[in-house]
């Protein structure tokens, strides 16, 4: 048995707290949550310094890992390694752009196989919804996906084509309470980008693609009952039809990333295509947006989206360049430098980052300090500088290159140990909440 002492600890069932606390932990799972000084006989002690918060370990509920089939873009080792650094403890694969998508059951049993035993934290996996593979879904539902994710414009990969026909695929998502993950931006009011310049880029994918699409995807979730998820919100334009929508009793949850809250538009240089994605970083007056809708409550959770490529493919113009960032381990301090900024602590990022993630994707275990839930553990110094310097990403092509932040992760507890490094992976593949 093992009892943390932290001066500062987000613990607490059902909300997060932040207060004094001794965590006690035996064996994977945390078996009591205590006042700071109470004794705790036999326990070994692990004490926290004066400068440190212990932290419930992060879900980042979308990531995209690449594999098998583009495993030299990222990869289950790098990509846990990553996470673990940054404090994550618990990643949900996306679908795409592994080869095969997790479309169907074979797929995701192909998937797993290339998980297994490489994996520094656990991991549970998205399936995916395109034209064809309506009939798989509930297959996939029972193999332990946490739901599924579709596009609604192209998605980049031939093999991951958009929905043609939403209703069919959240009729059949209500029968078993599916849940839908949306990459909401319409196709009719996005351009073909080329050049160099980031206005020009921003110009082509518009906040109105994004709230046309979010518009179409509550009126399905309206006339089905079904439950939908808008994934990596960047128009902040949408939050009021978003919060009228859940306000009706339409069921859907919102997620925005790091990128949207950290960067703007206006510091983006030209040709520099590190910070191009889909739907694109937007101006500063946005980004401010985007954080009342936080502080709201209208968007529920922060994830990295992380979306890593070999360099080569972010080489060329704002057309050409793959539309993804890669910031899998470098999610917290990104969040907590602008949080910190205005106002909020780390109970906040506890429910942005870690309780809330959890709860969207069906993972009852993690996400939280409480008696019974796993012990997945973050010891944070949120006041430490840092620099962002060399990375665990496969590929450390990032926007963030050499950027001040601050807020240090000096540890990472998986299931009640610390992750060492260089150690043998103890990452387990999760199904539906379960180990699979």
């Amino acid at each position: 048995m093992i009892v943390l002492r932290a001066r500062r600890a987000v613990v607490g069932e059902p909300d997060d707290v932040e207060r004094p606390a001794a965590v006690v932990v035996d064996g994977e799972h945390v078996a009591a949550v205590l006042d700071h000084d109470a004794p705790v006989p036999g326990a070994r002690e692990v004490v926290l310094a004066d400068d440190e918060v212990l932290l419930p370990g992060l879900v980042d509920a979308h990531v995209h890992v690449n594999e098998p089939g583009r495993t030299e873009w990222e990869g289950f080792a790098t990509a846990t390694r990553a996470a673990a650094a940054g404090g994550v403890t618990t990643i949900v694969d996306m679908p795409l752009n592994a080869l095969p998508p997790t479309v169907d059951v074979e797929a995701l049993r192909i998937k797993r196989k290339a998980a297994a035993d490489r994996c520094a934290v656990d991991v549970a996996f998205w399936g995916g919804a395109v034209p064809g593979n309506t009939g798989e879904l509930r297959g996939l539902h029972e193999a332990g996906v946490a739901g599924f994710k579709c596009f609604l414009l192209d998605s980049g990969v031939p093999e991951f084509p958009p929905v043609t026909d939403l209703r069919a695929v959240l009729d059949e998502l209500v029968g078993f309470d599916g849940l839908l993950l949306a990459h909401a931006e319409d196709a009719g009011l996005v351009t073909a980008a080329h050049g160099d310049r980031y206005a020009d880029f921003v110009a082509s994918r518009p906040p109105a693609s994004e709230d046309v699409a979010i518009g179409r995807l509550l009126d399905a979730a309206r006339a089905t009952g079904a439950r939908v998820h808008v994934v990596h919100l960047s128009a902040a334009t949408a939050l009021p039809r978003l919060a009228a929508a859940r306000a009706a009793g339409v069921r859907v949850t919102v997620e925005t990333c790091p990128h949207y809250l950290a960067l703007t538009a206006e510091e983006v240089p030209d040709g520099d295509t590190r910070f191009k994605c889909c739907p694109p970083v937007r101006e500063a007056a946005n980004r401010d947006a985007l954080w009342a809708g936080l502080a709201d409550g209208t968007i529920d959770m922060v994830v990295s989206d992380h979306s890593p490529c070999t360099p080569e493919l972010k080489r060329g113009d704002f057309g050409a360049a793959w539309g993804g960032i890669a910031s899998l381990q470098l999610s917290l301090p990104i969040v907590w430098t602008e949080a910190s900024r205005r106002g909020h602590g780390p109970a906040d990022l506890a429910r942005w980052m870690a309780r809330r993630p959890a709860e969207h994707a069906g993972l009852t275990a993690k996400g939280r300090i409480a008696p019974g839930a796993d012990a997945d553990l973050v010891v944070f110094a949120p006041d430490a500088a840092v620099t962002v310097g060399a990375l665990a990403h496969r590929h450390p092509t990032t926007p963030y290159a050499g950027r001040a932040l601050r807020g240090a992760v000096r540890a990472t507890w998986l299931r009640g140990a610390p992750i060492a490094a260089g150690a043998a992976p103890r990452g387990r593949l999760l199904a539906a909440g379960r180990t699979a």
